[in-house]
């Protein structure tokens, strides 16, 4: 019988953040994987747990080499549980190698959820919450992380960001550059722990207040980019569109109408209209 990988929420900040049932796995598994060994200690000692099972490190430098290895136990049997140092395993964080290779050879993964600086930053940020990606942390170089807010510029999901705190000030002045001095955003510092802050403002802002240095695990949140200005083109010129939309995409008259309306930011009738209006004319 085949064992099942558990992927852990830890808590961010505030231990007593930790789900009851992180308790329970962490007294049970036969094998703990945590990204930092110490770090664990810390965390069992907090939450007075004792793990019964093998602890093994499990992080960036040694993951490839390790993957097979738990695999393995989980082949055999065993109850393993992946651990970080904070929030969800593979977010950010060493575990997608792990599900990948165990979901490869049929091994059950479930998880125990847990905070989430992601969702947490996010909704606190005070910016749209309705649609958002996550994009992780920058590049480290300037000109591949140029090339990233580059793509990122049109983007009209809120973005939700990590970023190491000795970097922050020139990642914020390179996310002013490329999305403008003016794109509200938020910077989430410290989330649930006791010195907990939340700056919101324009990017160039919040990069001349970090420019004096900021401490602590950061999570930035940007809003997307607003909607194109609607463009003014003639009923002809609208009708064109359309009618490109049917030819080349195999759209219907009234999908073709609703595209063309949403790309331009313009309302369906005024599409329609211009149809109307293009029929007419000789």
């Amino acid at each position: 019988m085949t064992g099942v990988l558990v992927l852990a929420g830890t808590p961010i900040g505030d231990v007593s953040d930790a789900p009851p049932r992180l308790l329970t796995e962490l007294a049970t598994a036969d094998v703990i994987a945590a990204e930092d060994t110490r770090r664990l200690r810390r965390l069992t000692q907090a939450l007075g747990v004792t793990p019964t099972g093998r602890v093994v490190s499990y992080f960036e430098g040694n993951e490839v080499g390790r993957t097979p290895e738990l695999v393995e136990a989980l082949q055999n049997g065993s109850r393993v549980l992946l651990v970080t140092d904070a929030g969800m395993p593979s977010v950010s964080d060493p575990g997608y190698r792990l599900v990948d290779a165990a979901v490869a050879v049929g091994i059950k993964v479930t998880a125990v959820p847990g905070p989430s600086a992601v969702l947490t930053a996010l909704a606190l940020s005070g910016l749209p919450v309705d649609r958002f990606t996550f994009e992780g942390f920058l590049p480290r170089k300037n000109g591949d992380r140029a090339r990233t807010l580059a793509e990122l510029k049109a983007e009209p999901r809120t973005m939700v960001f990590f970023e190491a705190p000795h970097r922050i000030a020139e990642c914020l002045t390179a996310m002013a550059e490329a999305f403008g001095a003016d794109r509200p955003a938020a910077v989430c510092r410290e989330l649930t722990k006791t010195y907990e802050e939340i700056k919101r403002g324009g990017l160039a802002d919040l990069a001349a207040w970090a420019a004096d240095g900021v401490r602590g695990e950061i999570t930035v949140v940007v809003a997307g980019a607003p909607p194109a200005a609607p463009q003014h083109l003639t009923p002809a010129e609208l009708a064109r569109l359309v009618t490109l939309r049917e030819e080349e995409a195999g759209e219907r008259r009234k999908e073709a109408i609703a595209s063309v309306a949403a790309e331009l930011g313009l309302p369906k009738r005024e599409v329609f209209d211009a149809m109307v209006a293009a029929k007419k004319q000789p």
